[in-house]
């Protein structure tokens, strides 16, 4: 017999399959040697209230071993000769795309404006090294996208889109840690998530796909209203199949399609700045202890969202654990992002405290019209650039000071490692995104009690949460709706967020591309 069942136990319980097997068995109100194994199905951490529990639900094997539906494992094909789809991106949507496309028999052609991770990762050295960005291998651009470089998050509730199981067992397929199809939030850690899209690459590879590195698509080829190619690195690709899968902070792509009348429409996006607080601390207050997480849990995460005036004001891309980035892909520019190792074991936590900025936002700031969003950004970045005096110094505040509208001696230490400068952030913050922040960090304060502190940090600014435009497409056949063959795709479309709806869609574009 086999039966899944839901289980409640001490952390300390968890970890042991003993007392765990003992447990399923007086569940089931069998004798215990009858339980022959106990199999880890989902496993979630319940602090809500005093004593922190695991939530976990085992699969429980009552006499004999039974069969189980195996992991799935991809059909690959080779596509040597088949007919070519190019991919513009190698982010997780592209990628995942390409793999699709590969189980249909089409051969991707995926060119990536950025490099691969063995040669990001020497830009990156070389970008704190310097103070001085790479526009085409960054955070943001090359082999596996902005993701590549991140806490590798892939908690998703974008479960309408596809199926998040095959997007999870795909990564596992291809290196991933088992554990992100156990655990209720599951993550993968920028330690090991570039050796899966390293993997990814090579599959594609393997099977007969292609992976241009270094080449930046700066033209569509355009026969009446249908796509036939693109141009890149002064060079034609030519197919009437054209996956556009750029990434939000491909600029020079918007552009690129408004020189050529093809549509795009202005969408609604999210800016503010970064908190960093100690690990510690988040410890404590999340799991209600003075001693933290103990030997048995791991670093707490926080989910915060409160309604201030009829638009939101939450915390975003949350890392445990993790350190505070340089984002920027433009020089002139400061960004910042959070990114966490599998460990999760630095002393800090960090994540984003954005609002919502839209049309009416943007006309009461002086930014209307279609391209009025991505100037806002720009402007800000800039602006944060010049209040952080360059070299990708971050303007920073004591959270406790922007909350008050001061300046005071010293700021605390923080892990953004190009380092910080002193700034009166609630001063050249825009006022009305400022107050909006302040609102709903006071009410964030009045849930999770010592999240106000003189120890918590502001970075700023953090800009990049989603593009600032969609570029449309049909709902049924996710093609351009006035350009035949082109299929805007992910992020940069403007129709998803994060590593896996960003694969979903990527996926479910390749599933129709005819």
């Amino acid at each position: 017999m086999y039966k899944e069942i839901d289980i409640r136990v001490t952390p300390g319980e968890a970890r042991e399959e003993e007392i765990v097997r003992q447990i399923a068995a007086g569940v089931l109100g069998v004798q215990v040697e009858r339980v022959v194994h106990v199999a880890l199905v989902r496993r979630s951490v319940d602090a809500r209230r005093r004593p922190v529990m695991i939530q976990l639900r085992v699969g429980v094997h009552v006499d004999e071993v039974e069969a189980i539906d195996p992991l799935f494992v991809p059909a690959y094909r080779d596509v040597t000769r088949g007919e070519p789809v190019i991919i513009v991106g190698a982010g997780p949507a592209g990628l995942f795309a390409a793999l699709r496309l590969i189980e249909r028999g089409f051969r991707p052609v995926v060119l990536e404006r950025g490099r691969r991770v063995e040669e990001r990762r020497v830009d990156l050295q070389r970008l704190y090294r310097t103070g001085q960005v790479d526009e085409d291998s960054n955070y943001g651009f090359g082999e596996g996208g902005a993701g590549t470089f991140s806490d590798g998050k892939l908690f998703t509730r974008s479960g309408k889109r596809g199926d998040v199981r095959r997007v999870l067992e795909i990564l596992a397929h291809h290196g991933a840690p088992a554990t992100i199809l156990t655990d209720a939030h599951p993550h993968v850690g920028t330690d090991r998530l570039p050796r899966v899209m390293v993997n990814i690459r090579q599959a594609i590879e393997e099977h007969g796909g292609e992976v241009l590195f270094g080449h930046r698509v700066t033209d569509l080829l355009l026969r009446e209203q249908r796509v036939a190619g693109v141009i890149a690195n002064d060079r034609e690709f030519l197919s009437g199949r054209v996956i556009l899968a750029t990434g939000h902070s491909a600029r020079d792509v918007y552009r690129m399609l408004h020189r050529r009348s093809i549509r795009i429409l202005p969408k609604a996006f999210a800016v503010g700045l970064r908190l960093e607080h100690p690990q510690e601390l988040i410890d404590r207050i999340q799991y209600h202890h003075p001693d933290g997480r103990g030997d048995f849990l791991p670093a707490a995460e926080y989910n915060f969202a409160v309604q201030v005036g009829g638009r939101g004001v939450y915390s975003f891309c949350m890392c445990p654990g993790g350190v505070v980035v340089p984002a920027c892909t433009s020089p002139g520019q400061q960004v910042v992002n959070g990114m966490s190792s599998s460990s999760r074991n630095s002393p800090w936590a960090n994540a984003a405290i954005v609002t919502p900025v839209g049309e009416e936002e943007l006309e009461s700031l002086h930014f209307p019209g279609l391209f009025g969003g991505m100037e806002f950004q720009e402007r800000l970045e800039e602006e944060a650039w010049r209040r952080g005096g360059g070299n990708l110094l971050a303007p920073a505040q004591r959270l406790t000071h922007f909350l008050e509208g001061r300046i005071g001696p010293g700021l605390p230490r923080t892990s953004y490692k190009p380092g910080v400068t002193s700034s009166p952030i609630h001063e050249w913050f825009p006022p009305l995104l400022r107050d909006r922040l302040r609102e709903g960090l006071y009410r964030f304060g009045r849930k999770a009690r010592g999240f106000i502190t003189g120890e918590a940090l502001l970075l700023g600014v953090e800009t990049r949460t989603s593009s600032p435009f969609r570029v449309p497409r049909d709902e049924t056949r996710l093609v351009h709706p006035d350009i035949a063959g082109l299929y805007p795709c992910g992020e940069g479309g403007g129709h998803s967020g994060g590593i896996v709806s960003s694969a979903m869609d990527g996926e479910n574009v390749a599933s129709v591309v005819d």
